[in-house]
């Protein structure tokens, strides 16, 4: 059924900045409708029977549980069927699913894993629900990328992060940059804003609860402050950002590539 509300589709969404960004979402506009993407339906749908006991007061817009597995082309392919059943389109895309392998194991292994979720499965998702995209009289597509894949920025001699190494990490959001700047490129013809989003380094389940703990002691950021970047994003807020030459960052401009 065709739908009168902006849809919109968060990958990787049961936990972390995907997590506060479906609540900064429902929260800014009753006219949205929110897909929590989740691997696992049974997560997804824990999390938001947690957002509406926490929020529930607030929670303006309408959300409903999506099974997405980014790197499973069956899980892409039903969830792009599910939407187009039920709602005809697509008006934002979240690229958010991510992860950052941090347990030993061999280089190549390292960088398999690490690309098929951070970039091959992007592309994957974003060529299935392109159509769909395309029915949007207001399209956006979001990869939610890392200043930790700037080039310009690993060279800096004035970086304080330099000295974190994460190579796969790191080479994955590059590829992930350039996999905004092509689309951008590409789908220009048909009005869609596409664009890379840097959100800072956050407290979040990437690296598990050592990593989680870590982070709170080093002062990462509230995933809330990005998620209300990204809310801020789809209400069109940070459009003239988006036409510049770099990476939005969270804390407004933009990161260079």
């Amino acid at each position: 059924m065709p739908s009168d509300k902006t849809i919109i589709l968060v990958t990787g969404a049961n936990s972390g900045i995907g997590y506060e960004t479906v609540i900064a979402l429902s929260n800014a506009s009753p006219s949205f409708h929110i897909l929590l993407g989740s691997r696992s339906l049974e997560k997804g749908q824990q999390a938001l029977k947690n957002m509406q006991e926490t929020y529930s007061s607030s929670l303006k817009a309408s959300i409903s549980v999506l099974q997405i597995d980014v790197t499973d082309e069956k899980s892409i392919q039903a969830a792009k069927d599910e939407i187009e059943t039920q709602f005809a389109k697509l008006d934002v895309l979240i690229n958010n699913a991510g992860i950052i392998v941090y347990e030993p194991m061999d280089t190549l292994s390292a960088l398999r894993q690490t690309f098929e979720a951070n970039v091959f499965g992007q592309v994957i998702v974003t060529e299935a629900v392109e159509p769909l995209l395309k029915k949007s009289l207001k399209p956006y597509l979001i990869y939610v990328s890392s200043g930790q894949g700037s080039v310009t920025t690993r060279l800096d001699p004035n970086n304080e992060h330099r000295h974190i190494r994460g190579d796969p990490y790191r080479m994955s959001k590059s590829a992930l940059n350039m996999l905004a700047a092509c689309h951008r490129y590409n789908y220009a013809e048909w009005g869609c804003k596409v664009l890379a989003f840097n959100p800072g380094w956050c407290v979040s389940n990437l690296t598990g609860e050592k990593g989680r703990e870590m982070r709170i002691k080093m002062g990462a950021r509230d995933p809330k402050e990005p998620a209300k970047a990204l809310a801020d994003i789809v209400q069109g807020k940070r459009d003239d950002d988006i036409e510049k030459n770099g990476m939005v960052d969270v804390d407004g401009g933009v990161l260079p590539w």
